[in-house]
């Protein structure tokens, strides 16, 4: 802040540099899950030896991965450490030639002799602070050691009898996943044309309300007490939203869940013979991160404090040892009979759950296949103003008639 209080514009301190760090936790996250949800049968060194082979072997690069790589190559100069990893002779990787890591493949190998406390203290922990401060960052040593996984549990509710299990804060994904879920309840999906106009209204409006929800109520639950998570997956709140929602475009405001209150990534989902499922979503925010890479280590570093809001009056403003907002919705939906129906997660910063809300409905209501509810064309609408974005050229994509027949509507 400036000495009259306003906030301080600092460039892309929050986006690179030491300064966008936040402690990272993906490491003893996974040792949680393995200790508390592993079967006990497999050790840490067979469950991490694919990616250890995976980083020592090398893998060919994608076309994506290589456009990502020339576009960000300023920051590989930037921070040659990144560079180091993602450049061949200076230059970046392309399509087809295999890229190795063997630093990374290294401190695979550690974690998976000794746990956690690897990542956490010792020269591991040493190297990465010594990397961060010198990109002037203010992470201490003291705050990997002190670092705790933190459990919630999860939000849930049901669409059309199927039970819903999703991600809590800090990550606002679950919560109006849920919301917008119970919306779209109210009206028969399944009887409308998949990315037809009267299907984009709806659920572009229930989007909407959602997203005016999320900026006003959403935050570490560790920190803010009055996030009214059961007003917001109420039914009774997602009802007086449909109630709202008419034949035109509309702009929207936050609405009261506290009323109804009662007492930008990586994804993938697993599935065993024994019935059980899982899903796990992992960011280190930006491309690239922070782009500081850690010498000798082979990894980068994350640039989370992008992630939440440069307001002081904002329940997400920066706090110490408090969680960015996050749009992550790793879900579980079950059966009736509390059997697995389905578990889905994905990338894609604020779009996360409104896709998943997409998948969802389309396995349920039009009796998708998952890989063909995958691969329809979605819809998004944040309520920012910039109106529908949409997907043409897809399986049932949005066509040009539906678009000017939601333009007719007030749509953007």
């Amino acid at each position: 802040l400036d000495e009259d209080g306003t906030v301080k514009n600092n460039g892309t301190a929050n986006q690179r540099g030491g300064l966008a760090i936040g402690v990272p936790g993906e490491v003893a996250g996974m040792e949680y899950a393995r200790e508390n949800f592993g079967s006990g049968n497999v050790t840490r060194q067979q469950i991490m030896q694919p990616a250890i082979d995976l980083a020592s072997q090398g893998y060919l690069v994608t076309t994506y991965q290589s456009e990502q790589i020339t576009e960000h190559y300023g920051d590989m100069v930037s921070y040659p450490v990144l560079g180091s990893y993602y450049l061949k002779d200076d230059m970046p990787y392309e399509n087809g030639d295999v890229l190795r890591n063997p630093d990374l493949a290294n401190s695979l190998r550690q974690i998976a002799e000794g746990g956690k406390d690897v990542f956490y203290s010792g020269p591991m922990a040493e190297a990465i602070i010594a990397e961060i401060q010198k990109y002037d960052g203010v992470m201490t040593l003291d705050d990997l050691a002190n670092y705790t996984v933190s459990t919630h549990d999860p939000v849930t509710s049901t669409y059309r009898g199927k039970t819903i299990i999703s991600c809590p804060p800090p990550s606002s994904g679950g919560t109006h996943l849920i919301e917008i879920l119970n919306v779209m309840e109210n009206y028969d999906i399944g009887s409308m044309e998949m990315n037809g106009p009267e299907y984009c209204h709806v659920v572009s409006e229930a989007f909407k309300a959602a997203f005016a929800d999320r900026t006003a109520y959403m935050a570490d639950t560790d920190f803010a007490d009055n996030v009214p998570l059961s007003g917001l997956t109420s039914k009774d709140y997602a009802k007086t939203i449909a109630d709202k929602i008419t034949e035109e475009s509309q702009d929207w405001t936050a609405g009261n869940p506290f009323q109804y209150e009662g007492q930008s990534t990586t994804s993938f989902s697993v599935a065993d013979k024994e019935g059980n499922i899982v899903t796990v979503t992992q960011t280190i925010e930006c491309s690239f991160g922070s782009a500081v890479a850690i010498p000798g280590y082979g990894f980068i570093m994350n640039d989370q404090m992008h992630d939440f809001s440069t307001d002081p009056e904002s329940v997400n403003c920066v706090e110490p040892g408090k969680h960015p907002l996050s749009s992550m919705s790793p879900t579980v939906v079950l059966n009736e009979d509390g059997s697995p129906f389905m578990t889905v997660g994905t990338p894609g910063a604020t779009r996360i759950f409104p896709t998943i809300v997409q998948i969802i409905s389309h396995v349920i209501d039009h009796n998708m296949d998952l890989q063909d509810a995958i691969r329809a064309g979605r819809i998004y609408d944040n309520g920012s103003g910039d109106g529908i974005c949409y997907e043409s050229g897809m399986d049932n994509g949005v066509t040009a008639e539906t678009a000017a027949a939601l333009e007719a509507m007030g749509h953007t």
